[in-house]
């Protein structure tokens, strides 16, 4: 099942899209949104039964997507989790992987233009599976930690690489307002079975840029969840960030960066397309 959430006629709602077309879950369900329907397991077989039968609302063209979880509780990154772009990087994948954080006040939608900021012209694209929570927890057992996924989207940590190395502690780069996207929607997990199965594609104006398959990561997707969980809860909604493949601008000779009139796709096929223009920020 693909969810989104989106704006219609001036209210925040949530639906099922199928087929290109919108079923509205909005009001049908006792869930308020999005991180509350995927964090009970009933009601997500009802919205399944509903999306079911086929009956929809409106054309997917006629909503305004939001970011799939649309103020999540935290969004949490990881640097450095593939090996050829630790290497591309000048790094080495270490014991421990690398966790940043990004402000929810940075996150906007598929389609939505990423936003060059005017301190900068060396903005960085990143294509990255991102995994959303549906059951929260501590101390959570890697063993156990596909239990806590709700499913999966697109996400694009756009990056602002002079701002981010002012320091070691990279952060700032990665927090200017509305540079890091995710969408179109979230795929329930039950629709991937083995998401190490899964490639990923970063595309530049038509031109692919950055390649890699989930089955690469230094530190997979259990492991990061138990990790982060003995520091902070996980909470419904909350999305992490699974890393970037090789190929990224500021490595390449010249160095590539996104500039206004630009278009960046992340392309996970099976999970979706991330399109977002780019723009200069006004």
């Amino acid at each position: 099942m693909k969810l989104i959430s989106y704006q219609h006629a001036g209210k925040a709602r949530f639906g099922a899209v199928v087929n290109d077309e919108v079923v509205e879950l909005s009001g049908r369900l006792a869930a308020p949104d999005l991180a509350a329907l995927i964090s009970d397991a009933g009601q997500l077989e009802q919205a399944r039964a509903i999306a079911a039968q086929g009956v929809s609302d409106y054309k997917l063209a006629q909503v305004d997507l939001d970011p799939v979880i649309p103020q999540p509780r935290k969004v949490v990154c990881v640097g450095i989790n593939y090996v050829k772009h630790a290497e591309e990087a000048g790094r080495k994948v270490g014991e421990y992987p690398v966790i940043f954080q990004r402000y929810s006040e940075t996150v906007l939608a598929h389609g939505k233009p990423l936003l060059r900021p005017k301190v900068s012209t060396h903005f960085d694209f990143e294509a990255e599976l991102a995994v959303v929570i549906g059951k929260g927890g501590s101390h959570i057992d890697a063993a156990n930690a596909m239990e806590h996924v709700a499913g999966y989207t697109c996400f694009n940590d756009a990056s602002v690489r002079d701002w981010q190395f002012h320091t070691h502690q990279y952060g700032m780069g990665k927090n200017f307002r509305a540079t890091g996207a995710v969408g179109p929607w979230l795929v329930t997990a039950d629709e991937i079975p083995d998401y190490r199965k899964l490639s990923i594609q970063g595309v530049l104006n038509g031109k692919i840029m950055q390649e890699g398959k989930l089955s690469e990561l230094a530190f997979d997707i259990p492991a990061l969840i138990a990790y982060i969980s003995q520091a902070l809860p996980w909470h419904p909604g909350d999305i992490l960030a699974t890393g970037t493949p090789s190929g990224i601008g500021f490595k390449r000779t010249p160095p590539v960066f996104l500039k206004d009139g630009d278009t960046y796709d992340v392309v996970i096929p099976g999970v979706g397309t991330l399109s977002n223009p780019v723009a200069d920020e006004a």
